[in-house]
């Protein structure tokens, strides 16, 4: 970003990291609402757990309606992190399941951004790489 002077500014990145705690007991509404809130503040919302699949979903259509409506919003991007449990045995993932159940999916990780900064989410079993623009 340039000023009238011609001097370079760069913007910060702004990360936002929610507990699975504070969002658990809002309803889908509240949780997409406050996360979408973060997201139109160009933040980077970094969420201990991960989404139901009925509330990404929820997220992915508010997003949608929201692009056409909201001055420069591009949509999101989206990754979810979680074990890989692949070569694992059978008690090891049941006790995960189990885990999972009580915890709310507390050991996964959910990354949500706008497209506006988070141009790309590339995962693979060893990281994960963000490309900002």
């Amino acid at each position: 970003m340039s000023n009238k002077r011609g001097v370079t500014r760069t913007r910060g990145l702004s990360l936002h990291v929610l507990p699975f705690s504070e969002i658990q007991h809002l309803s889908i509404t509240d949780r997409i609402k406050k996360i979408l809130k973060l997201i139109l503040g160009n933040k980077v919302v970094i969420l201990q757990g991960r989404l139901r699949v009925e509330e990404e979903i929820r997220l992915v259509e508010d997003t949608m309606a929201m692009i056409d409506h909201v001055k420069q919003f591009k949509g999101i991007e989206l990754a979810v992190i979680e074990p890989n449990l692949k070569e694992a045995n059978i008690l090891d993932k049941m006790k995960h399941g189990l885990a999972n159940k009580l915890s709310g999916g507390a050991n996964a990780l959910t990354i949500i951004g706008p497209a506006t900064i988070v141009k790309e989410i590339k995962k693979d079993p060893k990281k994960l790489e963000i490309y900002l623009g």
